[in-house]
């Protein structure tokens, strides 16, 4: 076989840049620190590492989550902290104000710091995060929550929807609840009317609005009947009464009142306390029914009937009767209210431990995922520059034999 001149030294140059090349690589890696430095260099390690780097930048998008679930429960949870102070002082107010020693002034007096308390409790209510969203206003977070009529009263604007976040693959968490379903939907110990039916001459009986003290006895089993009951007087004496349901022969309960008639009788059924006062002639009959929209009433509005009550009743007998009435519902409320944000602030309790384990789990997922990526992508630097000093030695002697190539020529030996 005959080799030209030309195809001599082309093979030898494409031997030296061939060799070049494979050291020129080898040298990059060490460089870089990477044993792939094109797909081409392994496809299938290629495919993986992309995968792991999805994989990665979804489980930095849940910590970005993570983080911004756990400022906003912080927020939340610190707030409603707040407004459970607040509700303990308005609490210690009411019972102040079931002292019948009170003058007018005196009333006037905590009924001033009652309103003082409603606005701050108001502005709590209406607290707006970071980005400058309502903390309760459900999905509305550019709408107040809560809002003061021109009356005084107090109504919600805001929706009952609870925004969530998405934590990892399989898991939203909750990080808001709604003003309604704090401060809103609170079972209202007043919900129900007595009103006298019969009411005979010389009686000078009367009753307390109903209160629902115990929210379990008044649901029990047997519940507190639909339909309302009735409290018949005069069986077999003037001060013995009976229970009926209203409709319905055949007594549910009986008893009597004292004989004293400085203080009230308390008559209780079915966790529903009704005060008595006066003596009854007997036949006298009282009926207590339930309102159905007064099942709920907010917080605001509690302390805001209370405040009313101190300011407006009058410093008389009726009126004082008027105002235990309302302090009494009023204390009921408030601890039906601060039950109510105290089992919230557990629920955020428990959303907050979940984003700790979380953060703790796509942490170690995380490691994990850089730990593969390291381990398909990083390089052996032992082996490389093993392989380097090799390449190098083969350059070397490509370089050398090239130029005794070279040198090679027929008409040399015609000299």
């Amino acid at each position: 076989m005959r080799i030209s001149t030309i195809q001599a030294f082309n093979n030898g140059v494409q031997g030296l840049q061939r060799n070049y090349a494979n050291a020129t690589r080898t040298q990059e890696q060490i460089s870089t620190g990477n044993r792939i430095l094109t797909p081409a260099d392994d496809p299938v390690a290629s495919v993986r590492l992309l995968q792991l780097e999805q994989q990665q930048n979804v489980l930095t998008q849940y910590k970005d989550n993570l983080t911004a679930a756990k400022n906003s429960l912080t927020q939340e949870e610190v707030t409603l902290n707040s407004v459970n102070t607040v509700l303990q002082r308005v609490r210690e107010l009411a019972v102040q104000a079931g002292n019948g020693a009170l003058s007018q002034a005196d009333r006037q007096s905590i009924a001033a710091e009652l309103g003082e308390r409603e606005d701050e409790l108001f502005s709590l209510m209406n607290t707006r995060n970071a980005r400058g969203e309502y903390l309760f206003a459900g999905f509305q977070g550019k709408t107040q929550p809560f809002v003061r009529q021109a009356d005084g009263s107090y109504s919600y604007a805001g929706d009952e929807g609870q925004r969530k976040l998405q934590v990892a693959s399989s898991l939203d968490l909750a990080i808001s609840d709604s003003g309604k379903k704090i401060f809103e939907n609170v079972v209202n110990a007043g919900r129900l009317d007595a009103a006298f039916t019969v009411s005979p001459v010389g009686s000078t009986l009367t009753a307390s609005a109903p209160l629902v003290q115990d929210e379990v006895a008044f649901s029990g089993a047997p519940p507190f009947p639909a339909a309302g009951v009735e409290i018949v007087f005069g069986n077999p004496t003037a001060s013995s009464y009976e229970v009926f349901e209203i409709g319905v022969p055949g007594a549910l309960a009986s008893g009597s009142l004292d004989n004293d008639t400085n203080t009230s009788d308390r008559l209780v059924f079915r966790g529903v306390s009704v005060l008595l006062d006066g003596a009854p002639v007997g036949g006298e009959t009282i009926q207590v029914t339930a309102d159905p929209t007064r099942q709920k009433q907010g917080i605001l509005s509690t302390i805001a009937n209370l405040r009313t009550a101190l300011e407006s009743t009058a410093d008389t007998p009726a009126g004082n009767l008027q105002l235990r009435d309302a302090v009494a519902v009023a204390l009921t409320n408030l601890d039906h209210g601060m039950t109510k944000v105290d089992g919230v602030r557990g629920e955020i309790g428990a959303r907050l431990n979940i984003v700790e384990s979380t953060q703790t789990d796509n942490e170690d997922v995380s490691l994990v995922n850089k730990g593969v990526q390291a381990d398909l992508r990083e390089l052996d630097y032992a082996e490389a520059l093993s392989r380097l000093s090799f390449q190098s030695i083969i350059l070397e002697a490509a370089q050398q034999s090239y130029v005794k190539i070279s040198g090679l020529n027929l008409f040399n030996q015609l000299r």
